[in-house]
């Protein structure tokens, strides 16, 4: 069975940190380029970040450049984001998947709040 693990979310204060890691299982993901995307309440899900298959190329929406950092360990069959300056806006529920996403592999997410 093909999964897609997301942890690392929790309550933080705004300007706090926080690490993602989304744990791939059933299969390899190394020659996909990934995203981690995130949902908040009452609004549709949007991709935040992307990384290439081989990590080389790597880009952000807007509103989280030079905060929030995409890698990954094709070793591991691990992506990470590293979230750094959270802002209360910043509150959704995190999910990684292939860029772009495929219905199957989405799981059930990490919650990341971020108190004002």
């Amino acid at each position: 069975q093909v999964q897609l693990v997301e942890s690392g979310g929790g309550l933080v204060q705004a300007g706090g940190s926080l690490r993602l890691s989304c744990a791939a299982s059933g299969r390899t993901f190394s020659s996909y380029a990934m995203g981690w995307f995130r949902q908040a309440p009452g609004k549709e899900r949007e991709i935040v970040a992307r990384i290439s298959w081989n990590g080389g190329s790597t880009s952000y929406v807007d509103s989280v450049k030079g905060r929030f950092t995409i890698s990954r360990d094709n070793a591991k069959n691990t992506v990470y984001l590293q979230m750094n300056s959270l802002k209360p806006e910043d509150t959704a529920v995190y999910y990684c998947n292939t860029d772009p996403p495929r219905g199957v592999y989405w799981g059930q997410g990490t919650q990341v709040t971020a108190s004002s």
